[in-house]
């Protein structure tokens, strides 16, 4: 018995000291590739940002430019870089914060003056990350077609 609760203990802190497999995948490569690979074959003129956001402003809109913090009314497509979609707003659009919403919307909604429209091409490090997010896989590139209806 003795050395059954010895045995039991050794396997506890074998099991427990282990490498931890759930480690994260460093993407930002891999989303640089395929993003880049998506504005060639799509022919895109677009715009990188230092923090890796790529961004096509198809109209720059002519009203008021949001900021990182504004309250925004955007309607929205979001799609995977193969055009699956995984999420979308009705043609009202939805009315949220900036500082409320993944990285890539605070940084890139700004891009775009009132009644603007273009395509967000967001990283998984401004966007979801690397793990699983309400049936978007860890490590994708989400793919937001934007028209900004107005700043709040």
């Amino acid at each position: 018995m003795k050395h059954l609760l010895s045995v039991l203990l050794v396997l506890t802190l074998f099991i427990s000291c282990s490498p931890d497999n759930s480690t994260p995948i460093d993407y930002v490569v891999k989303n640089e590739k395929d993003i880049s690979d998506f504005i060639t074959l799509n022919k895109l003129t677009a715009q990188k940002s230092e923090t890796g956001l790529h961004y096509v402003v198809t109209d720059p809109g002519t009203g008021a430019q949001p900021t990182a913090t504004s309250n925004v009314t955007v309607v929205y497509k979001g799609t995977f870089l193969d055009g699956r979609i995984f999420d979308q707003s009705t043609n009202a659009g939805i009315t949220i914060g900036l500082n409320q919403v993944i990285k890539g919307w605070t940084e890139g909604i700004p891009h775009f003056k009132e009644g603007g429209s273009g395509i967000l091409l967001i990283p998984a490090h401004l966007g979801y990350g690397n793990y699983n997010y309400s049936g978007i896989p860890g490590g994708s590139v989400l793919l937001f077609d934007i028209k900004l209806i107005s700043v709040n």
